[in-house]
């Protein structure tokens, strides 16, 4: 689901590397903050414990002595060569998994969209965590409910449709790829129309605005529209280098205006459009955090606080159990009440069978080798990734087929769900916007209306359904996994039973499940995976264990190229320059947390 033009020509301008700092930008009318110092560390800092031992292997502090000599030991028997037989130590407690979390600063937090030239992305975890824990599904407040005008009782059946929207950085802003400025692709494409497809970075332009146009020219005719927005971290970053400032201001209308806002539901996702199964689970988390921090900088606190859906990149979902467990944790721990799955990527794990009644909301629940398992509302996306499906809005002529359906004892109307691209193709560029229209106006008022997905759960729990109530999906092949080994067995037992599968069945893997099945997002991308785990290994080991607060500049740099750098279509493009541009960023990324560090 990237849209790209595959021909980019020449390269460009401005150094981005480490040992420079970023020249601040006048953005529009963003305001120059000047970063306030960091309070001391807060002792309700999380803290990462250490492995417990066993009571026998306890030792004192250095130089001190135990206050009790243990008994002497009867001498040990000795085996054939002469050594004493030692009785093997008892095992040691398995460790829970954990992540090693950055360096949270106390402070005030600053809400600028740019600070020192780089996009908002980090320094106020703790405003951002306090504002989403006033509005978990653990003490939820309705967003939708209230305002929706939907008789849900009534109607048979319900269609939600989301746009995806996503531009890549790339190093192309000069003639030179090691000192390139690092721009977004729509602007390459603007630059150079002449090349390839680049001819279409006008109408991109125009698609990533439209929908804010055509929302309140709808509401204004008393119709009912709704829709789903995803914009990557990149994008929004993006639009504002190329001051295409209109886009921001209106979509910060139907966001913001309550004449408009119960219309539209923005979806979290990843900061940097990053593909979760090959992303290193740590810096997952660090991008689902930098996207709610843009976000927040951009359109408000109070607009993060109604953000309760999430959009994995390319519909990727992890089936690796340890992995999965540390993607629907993440998605838990940072205020998120439900996920959007590919149909495909998901099984009973009963039968391990894709569900039978997909238009039903599900229960994502994934155990890791430790025996911990983590839990979300699952909204299934139905079908392929084919971008005609919502630009014909096809899963609306699909919903007035349908009719209500049994959950938890009570009659329920299904929810058919699409996800495409935004802006790409021609079907979406030309043929969307009438048939939205089209669309939102013989629905409004029918029993078959848009709606968004949290206001479709809100109405489904207004009427007694719990989530307990939800059938129950796990990632593909799982199931294989766990009719051989345990919860608890844990990871080395987990890796020796892959490993058995693998070589009995070369369909089997646990790269993850996704839109498509027809490509890996691992292999034959080893030049780009190394360079990308070593930046990873490096970030962590400089700005995470080094308690850099996230606050630093230093360490808001070195994030924002690490996560450009972990971008899905450095890979989705095939080798060439498309990897050398990942590549490039890698050791820009590199270069920061070695010689600012």
């Amino acid at each position: 689901m990237n849209k790209l033009s595959k021909n980019t020509g020449n390269l460009a301008k401005t150094t981005t590397s480490s040992s420079i700092q970023p020249e601040s930008k006048k953005l529009g009318d963003t305001p120059k903050i000047t970063q306030p110092t960091p309070k001391p560390e807060s002792t309700s800092l999380p803290k990462t414990s250490a492995p417990i031992s066993p009571p026998e292997a306890k030792r004192t502090s250095r130089g001190e002595m135990p206050k009790t000599a243990a008994p002497t030991p009867p001498p040990e028997p000795k085996n054939r060569g002469g050594m004493p037989k030692t009785a093997a130590p008892p095992p040691k407690p398995k460790p829970k998994s954990h992540i090693d979390l950055p360096h949270f600063p106390d402070w005030e937090g600053d809400f600028s969209e740019y600070i020192n030239g780089v996009p908002n992305v980090s320094g106020s975890e703790k405003i951002l965590q306090k504002t989403l824990l006033d509005s978990s599904p653990s003490s939820p407040h309705p967003v939708f409910l209230h305002d929706s005008g939907i008789d849900f009782g009534r109607i048979r059946s319900a269609c939600a449709v989301a746009l995806h929207m996503h531009q890549p950085l790339i190093p192309a802003g000069g003639g030179d790829l090691h000192t390139a400025e690092m721009i977004c692709n729509l602007k390459y494409m603007w630059d150079n129309q002449c090349i390839g497809d680049n001819h279409n970075a006008p109408a991109f332009h125009w698609c990533y605005k439209r929908i804010a146009e055509f929302l309140p020219q709808l509401v204004n005719e008393g119709k009912q529209p709704r829709v789903m927005l995803e914009y990557s971290g990149t994008l929004l970053h993006g639009l504002r280098q190329m001051e295409l400032h209109d886009v921001l201001d209106y979509l910060k209308t139907i966001t913001l205006d309550h004449n408009y806002r119960r219309t539209v539901e923005w979806l979290g996702c990843p900061w940097g459009h990053a593909v979760a199964p090959s992303t290193p689970v740590q810096d997952f988390r660090l991008h689902v955090l930098a996207w709610q921090h843009h976000f927040a900088a951009i359109f408000g606190l109070e607009a993060l606080s109604r953000v309760r859906g999430f959009s994995p990149s390319e519909m990727a979902l992890p089936n690796h159990p340890d992995i999965a467990y540390e993607f629907v944790k993440t998605l838990k721990d940072c205020g998120y009440q439900w996920v959007l799955v590919q149909e495909h990527s998901v099984e009973r794990p009963e039968n391990g069978r894709n569900p039978d009644r997909p238009h039903i909301p599900h229960r994502l629940v994934c155990t890791n080798s430790y025996g911990e398992t983590a839990s979300i509302i699952a909204i299934i996306k139905t079908q392929g990734s084919d971008t005609k499906l919502v630009a014909q809005m096809q899963p609306y002529y699909e919903a007035r087929e349908q009719s209500r359906w049994d959950l938890g004892g009570k009659s329920v109307p299904p929810l058919i769900t699409q996800i495409a691209d935004g802006e790409n193709g021609g079907v979406m560029m030309n043929e969307f916007p009438h048939k939205f229209f089209e669309v939102s106006n013989d629905s409004t008022g029918s029993d078959t209306p848009l709606m968004n997905a949290t206001e479709y759960l809100e109405h489904l729990f207004a009427m007694g359904i719990q989530e307990q109530d939800l059938p129950v999906v796990q990632p593909i092949m799982q199931k294989r996994l766990w009719d051989r080994v345990k919860p608890g067995d844990g990871p080395e037992k987990m890796a020796q039973v892959i490993e058995e599968l693998k070589k009995e069945d070369n369909q089997f893997h646990v790269e993850g499940g996704s839109w498509t099945n027809n490509l890996s997002w691992v292999k034959g991308y080893e030049n780009v995976l190394g360079p990308m785990e070593k930046v990873s290994a490096l970030f962590n080991e400089k700005a995470i264990k080094g308690r850099i607060p996230t606050n630093e500049h230093r360490y808001r740099n070195a994030l924002y190229h690490m996560m450009a750098s972990q971008t899905s279509c450095y890979r989705y493009w095939g080798q060439g320059l498309w990897t050398d541009y990942g590549q490039e960023i890698c050791r820009r990324a590199h270069d920061i947390l070695t010689y600012d560090f």
